[in-house]
This record gives structure tokens, C-alpha cells and sequence, in this order.
């Protein structure tokens, strides 16, 4: 795939939409291509964060440790960004991020992910909106669990 495409692909990613054409080639072009098989585990929970992916083909689901072993709290689609947390907040990992079918991702480490919300404070907050809905959507998922018990 070409930085030309990769960059197409960025766009779609709603924090990226409106950064300049420039800056998302840098994003491409620093960020690293990864594929992973359905089942392999992109993250574990627990682990240092030490970049975030962005999802550019294929699904991944989230998955949070309970006593009765892993339970999928969301399931991730293209152009939706995981990891965040970690490196935003300097804490382990929340959750484990494992693919549920053919999944490609861009590999953005913390470094370039801070430089581009510094020169980019609306990436900033489409990262915070982000953030906020996952949060709501636990929250949900979590009222729903203890209900059933």
C-alpha cells in the first residue's frame, strides 16, 4: 500500500480528519505496518503501553480479566484507534486487544502520538471524545453485567 493510501486510510480515522495532508504522510510514513492472525493478541492486559494502532483493516475485540476468565467488552472495526489510554496516561494497560479475524494495524508509537497532539490540540480532543465514549459505553456494558447477577 502506498503513504498515499495509507494516508486515505488516516483521513477516515475521525481524530486525523482534519489534520493537514502533510502530517498524516508523516504519520504513515513513521508509523509501522502490522498484520496479525485471527487469535493472536496485540496487546495483553497489564503490559506497558508504548503505542497505540489504529485499526485499518479487519476487527479486533477488547477483552478485560474477570475471576471467570476473559470477558469481550467491545469489539473494534477500521478506522477506530486502541491503546490510547496507555500511553496518554503513563499506566498499564486496561484491557487485552486480541484479533478476531484478519487484522492489519498502523503502529503509532507514544513519541510521534505526543507530537502530534501537541501540534494538532484538535486530534487532542477527538482522542478525549474517544475516551469519553468508551468510558460511557464500560460503564454500560458493567450495569449490564452486575444486573444479570
Amino acid at each position: 500500500m502506498s503513504i498515499e493510501q495509507e494516508v486515505e486510510l488516516l483521513r477516515r480515522v475521525p481524530m486525523f480528519a482534519n489534520v493537514a495532508n502533510a502530517n498524516l504522510k508523516l504519520l504513515a510514513f513513521a508509523s509501522q505496518r502490522l498484520s496479525f492472525n485471527e487469535g493472536d493478541v496485540i496487546f495483553e492486559q497489564g503490559a506497558d503501553g508504548d503505542a497505540a494502532y489504529i485499526i485499518i483493516g479487519g476487527t479486533a475485540n477488547v477483552e478485560i480479566d474477570s475471576v471467570t476468565g476473559p470477558v469481550t467488552v467491545a469489539t473494534l472495526e477500521e478506522n477506530q484507534i486502541v491503546g490510547e489510554i496507555a500511553i496518554l496516561c503513563d499506566v498499564p494497560r486496561t484491557a487485552t486487544v486480541r484479533a478476531a479475524t484478519e487484522l492489519t494495524t498502523l503502529r503509532v508509537t507514544k513519541d510521534l502520538f505526543f507530537k502530534l497532539s501537541v501540534e494538532f490540540p484538535q486530534m487532542a480532543v477527538e482522542v478525549m471524545k474517544e475516551i469519553g465514549n468508551r468510558l460511557e459505553a464500560t460503564t454500560g456494558h458493567l450495569g449490564e453485567a452486575m444486573a444479570a447477577n
